[in-house]
């Protein structure tokens, strides 16, 4: 009887052992990474007034993002962030890298920009709304508004042959 006393105290701390292990491992932060894959040695070739838009896809590949701004819709962004997430916080950016080049009128790069993350600003958005055209649809006529609208013979408005058919 002592002996089955102690056995059942061995198991019952070997379970605790590994419940609170288990408890431990899922806690494990899971480290995630976005982006381009940078090659130092690839970027480090890239000089103005060399490189032509061509050389530089061939070099280091399509970039991640192209400017859509007027006054700097010549500039390429290859972008790469190490982000590392415990449990359910949200993500915790560790590492981010951005390397911007500009082009000139030829198509020749005109600068190199390297940028990371001391050098990102914090951005708040406005939480005003846009106004907008046209009317706001309430919950019932959002809910309901659709009813009636189509033909269930097929293809949409009309009926399966369409207008006049």
């Amino acid at each position: 009887m002592i002996e089955t006393k102690h056995t059942l105290r061995r198991a019952a701390l070997l379970l605790a052992s590994l419940a609170a292990a288990l408890s431990l491992a899922a806690c494990d932060p899971r480290q995630d990474y976005r982006g381009y894959a940078f090659d130092d040695s690839k970027f480090n070739q890239i000089k103005p007034g060399v490189q032509t838009r061509n050389q530089v896809v061939q070099l280091l590949g399509t970039p991640s993002s192209v400017a859509t701004f007027k006054d700097h819709n010549d500039t390429w962004y290859y972008i790469a962030k190490e982000t590392e997430t415990l449990a359910f916080l949200p993500p915790d950016v560790k590492s981010q890298k951005i390397i911007a080049i500009d082009f000139d009128n030829e198509g020749k790069v005109r600068d190199v920009r390297n940028y990371a993350l001391k050098d990102g600003r914090d951005v708040s958005p406005d939480p005003n709304e846009t106004p907008t055209s046209g009317r706001e649809f309430g919950f019932f006529e959002q809910l309901f508004g659709n009813i009636g609208r189509f033909n269930g013979a097929g293809g949409g408005p009309g009926g399966a042959g369409g207008p006049g058919q």
